[in-house]
């Protein structure tokens, strides 16, 4: 299958493009710089050259293709809002070279857009989060409904030891403040992935996924945030603190809304129904190898 992966040269597209390559798949990487050009092919995937905000490179990309997984996503959280509205722009295009066809597209989203306060997150429960990402879902559902064969893919915090989604800001918090906090008691959780896990559910889901279906890549059902801050104090040699729920949006700025936030989630209709079995190390033990 001849795949075309928007994002992929960044963490997640690092991991995936070997993924499918791997199991004999052609890829076609999604490029806005020479840098990002090179890196594909020495990946040995095919170079398209575009961004997010090309549309027509998006359309053009997924024409030529027999699926598509979309990664990329702006990650300036002080323009969540507006980079939300560019990821429906860019589904809405990808979807509109799809339409008509049996071709897969699966679109990136994350767990915590589904809240289930007193139970874990599942792969059946409806995006009802306040958080702007809900986009990406409304999305996938418009196009869904054009007759693309549409998927879902919510990542929790996918990490290795260079990068841990939302946990890499924390670290650089925790180095501006001077201490590394959690909120309240900090035994609110986050459920997370080791990104080789997560590059080879989207392949599975790209083979084997039906149209419609929500995805969980989760590894670990929740990891406490307490947790997660004592390892982040013991690699800054930071002291720990808890800061109450008044004090979080000062103290973590954009991050406040989530970090106080019990957000555990399942994968077990996923590894079901993909045959997906993550094998990664945890989270804690990649903060506990990083080099901050």
């Amino acid at each position: 299958m001849r795949v075309f992966v928007t994002g992929a040269t960044g963490f997640i597209g690092s991991a995936l493009v070997p993924e499918l390559i791997q199991a004999g798949h052609r890829v076609l990487g999604l490029s806005r710089s020479e840098a990002s050009a090179r890196s594909l092919q020495a990946a040995g995937a095919k170079v398209h050259p575009g961004n997010l905000e090309d549309l027509e490179s998006l359309r053009s990309g997924a024409a030529k293709s027999d699926g598509v997984i979309h990664l990329a996503f702006d990650h300036d959280f002080s323009r969540w809002a507006e980079t939300s509205e560019m990821d429906r722009r860019a589904i809405a295009a990808l979807g509109a070279a799809l339409e008509g066809s049996d071709r897969p597209l699966i679109v990136t989203s994350g767990t915590a857009v589904a809240f289930t306060p007193g139970r874990l997150t599942t792969e059946d429960d409806a995006p009802n989060s306040p958080i702007p990402r809900v986009a990406t879902e409304e999305a996938a559902a418009a196009v869904q409904a054009k007759g693309v064969r549409v998927s879902v893919m919510r990542l929790p915090q996918v990490h290795d030891p260079l990068k841990q989604g939302l946990i890499t800001p924390l670290i650089a918090i925790a180095r501006e403040k001077g201490v590394s906090a959690y909120v309240g008691e900090g035994l609110n959780r986050w459920p997370a992935v080791h990104v080789r896990d997560a590059a080879r559910v989207y392949r599975l889901a790209l083979e084997k996924g039906s149209a419609g279906a929500r995805y969980n890549a989760v590894g670990e059902e929740g990891v406490a945030l307490r947790e997660i801050a004592e390892s982040i104090g013991r690699g800054l040699k930071l002291p720990v603190v808890s800061k109450t729920p008044e004090e979080a949006s000062e103290h973590f700025g954009w991050l406040g809304v989530l970090v106080g936030v019990d957000i555990p989630a399942s994968s077990t209709l996923t590894r079901e129904r993909l045959g997906w079995h993550p094998t990664g190390v945890g989270l804690i033990a990649d903060l506990n190898r990083a080099e901050f």
